[in-house]
């Protein structure tokens, strides 16, 4: 199944805020009254609540299907709980510590800037954004006016919201450094890991 390049708010409907995917928000009565009426139509079976926990990470850092588990089979095979792991796997990739530092506005738009390879991590050029990033990693933009002025638009349209404990950011360099492996509530998504782990373990 390929990534998802459909309508964002569809799926902000179906399964809540997806901070990664759009940072927009629903507003208006009737689509906050069409988003409630579809939470509370019928009692949702099991299967359809680990469904939707499991679709809500997806969308949320922007994976494949055939990603996710192969994310969820590398977790189960580590050291610790299988859920917990999986979401460190997942906030450690390249492109969603750019958005968690605000070098990007979503996940999308930081895949897009590491594809055009307008990022560096530890000086070296890296294109790849599900590269996974490790404590001392120093994340900076190219120095190029277009990189630069890239992130630099994202910096000052990003909410001030408060940085999450493993990640240092320094605006005017356009760097920002990973201090450590995240703590799992620093997570940037509401979810229950383990309706996600569920769902793959009754799939095969």
């Amino acid at each position: 199944m390929s990534r998802y390049r459909g309508p964002r708010f569809k799926k902000i409907r179906r399964l809540g805020a997806l901070p990664g995917l759009t940072r927009k928000r629903l507003t208006g009565g009737s689509e906050l009254s069409e988003l409630k009426n579809q939470s509370y139509s019928g009692k949702k079976s099991q299967y359809r609540i680990r469904l939707e926990e499991k679709q809500k990470l997806r969308f949320h850092y922007g994976l494949t299907e055939r990603q996710l588990l192969k994310y969820v089979r590398i977790a189960g095979k580590a050291k610790g709980s299988t859920g917990q792991v999986l979401l460190q796997l997942l906030e450690m990739r390249l492109d969603n510590i750019l958005f968690r530092l605000g070098m990007a506005s979503t996940i999308p738009q930081a895949r897009q800037l590491v594809n055009h390879r307008h990022v560096l991590v530890n000086g070296h050029i890296v294109d790849i954004p599900s590269y996974r990033c490790k404590p001392q990693d120093i994340i900076t933009a190219k120095d190029e006016q277009k990189s630069r002025t890239l992130i630099q638009n994202s910096l000052e349209s990003a909410p001030r919201e408060e940085l999450p404990t493993h990640l240092t950011l320094h605006p005017f360099q356009y760097k920002g450094l990973v201090n450590q492996i995240i703590d799992s509530k620093w997570v940037g998504l509401k979810i229950n890991e383990l309706l996600v782990v569920e769902y793959y373990s009754r799939q095969t």
